[in-house]
């Protein structure tokens, strides 16, 4: 790679590409970018047009020597690249308007990546990263994938173990809000710090010790989840709901926000429909700041990443995409929580499972740091949602129905029985442009 490198963003029009390029510039030094890429479909044209052309400006305004393509040719793109990342969403924000919609129009979570609609996302998706993994392997086998395309978790095991690709690594921007948010409660420097991630993808737990390995997680759990505690707001799209202090301090580690769906459902449940009837579902709410954006990104004067996008709800994704990037390239070692293969790391989810994980990034990926077995509290809600996982991974793959209706069944988001059945037929029907494995067998 010495001659360069080759970057190819699938979903390129997406609005979080202005931070990706803001970090492939900053660390052009080290990761000398000759060519990037921009990936989309018809249906995302203009969009990439949009960004395409401000990533442009960008790269001009900072004075690299880089080269930026825009193309709806997903094949062309991706011949002799060295790296391939991916941002896409299948069926764009109005798939995800009905991943949140048809569930809460049944009274349950209608959430983008847990429950119902996260499953739903996981059927469109998978199969369009199994093609594009099988592009790869003809146009660019050395090449890494770099995914954070959610559900991440479950699209990073689905190209381990159908897609037979190894050379995968699944990214999420939730750890990294946890770590500043440590950082700012104990008034030290992320450096100064040690954080020991595991779980699986939007739930996972942690650990923080100090340089001379003293524990600080119950500081911490003190300083976010005491009943006199402020904590700021880590993710943008989950309702800041509090935790119950004394089931927090009994796991001893600090929960990922995205377990407010599972330890204060009803709270978050009512929390959404009331959402709902005022301003509507968060894909909505997304789609109205997505529409402000474009409008920034086409002004010919803004050569920068606008404050803006910080709104949007995935800040930190683009920049961690380009940090493990830079890390595979020189080999750096550098600690970052990400989805890879559990190896054994964690012993309560099968070894060639995805697990999400503090991992140190070398040349050969990812390597996991071991974690060992969970305590009953934890354990018990893991291995459930890994059965999920793998169960949604199965249906998206094979389209069979009775697998979906499994998973669903198994989701701690979703009742059971009829009510199930329900929303997986409304669900099916609704995205059955996007899930031609299942088309024939909705009505089966």
């Amino acid at each position: 790679m010495s001659k360069g490198v080759k970057i190819v963003t699938i979903g390129g029009g997406s609005s979080y590409t202005p931070e990706l390029v803001e970090g492939f510039i900053k660390r052009f030094d080290e990761l000398p970018i000759r060519e990037l890429w921009l990936v989309d479909i018809e249906a995302g044209r203009e969009k990439l047009e949009i960004v395409g052309t401000m990533a442009k400006r960008m790269v001009k305004a900072a004075g690299i020597d880089c080269e930026v393509h825009l193309t709806l040719d997903r094949r062309e793109a991706l011949k002799d690249a060295d790296f391939v990342t991916t941002q896409f969403r299948v069926g764009l924000l109005e798939a995800r308007i009905k991943d949140e919609s048809i569930p809460l129009s049944h009274g349950i979570i209608g959430q983008e990546t847990n429950g119902a609609g996260g499953m739903l996302k996981a059927f469109r998706t998978i199969p369009v990263i199994l093609g594009i993994v099988e592009d790869m392997k003809e146009l660019c086998p050395d090449a890494w994938l770099i995914n954070f395309t959610n559900p991440a978790g479950m699209v990073t095991e689905a190209v381990l173990r159908y897609g037979k690709w190894d050379k995968v690594i699944g990214l999420c921007n939730v750890p990294i809000g946890a770590i500043k948010s440590a950082s700012d409660v104990l008034k030290k420097p992320e450096e100064d710090l040690f954080f020991k991630f595991a779980g699986i993808n939007h739930l996972h737990w942690h650990r923080i010790f100090d340089k001379d390995g003293t524990e600080l997680t119950e500081q911490v759990i003190e300083g976010l989840y005491a009943p006199d505690a402020n904590p700021e707001k880590i993710v943008e799209n989950i309702q800041n709901m509090r935790f119950l202090y004394e089931q927090v301090r009994n796991l001893k580690m600090l929960p990922c926000p995205y377990h407010r769906y599972y330890y204060m459902t009803d709270n978050m449940l009512e929390e959404e429909l009331e959402a709902f009837k005022t301003e509507g579902s968060r894909g909505q709410v997304v789609k109205r700041l997505e529409e402000s954006l474009f409008e920034l990104y086409k002004d010919p004067n803004l050569d920068h990443k606008p404050e803006e996008l910080s709104k949007r709800g995935g800040a930190h994704y683009s920049d961690a995409a380009c940090e493990i990037i830079n890390s595979i390239y020189n080999n750096k070692g550098t600690m970052m929580v990400v989805s890879t293969r559990n190896n054994g790391a964690i012993d309560d989810v099968p070894y060639d499972s995805a697990i999400e994980i503090t991992s140190v990034i070398r040349a050969h990926g990812a390597e996991p740091v071991n974690f060992g077995k969970f305590p009953p509290a934890q354990r018990g809600l893991l291995q459930v949602m890994k059965a999920m996982e793998e169960l949604t991974i199965e249906a998206a793959v094979t389209g069979d129905y009775d697998t979906a209706l499994q998973a669903f069944t198994l989701n701690p988001l979703v009742p059971s029985g009829d009510i199930a059945q329900t929303v997986l037929d409304e669900l099916l029907e609704a995205h059955k442009e996007h899930l031609p494995q299942f088309f024939t067998k909705v009505n089966a």
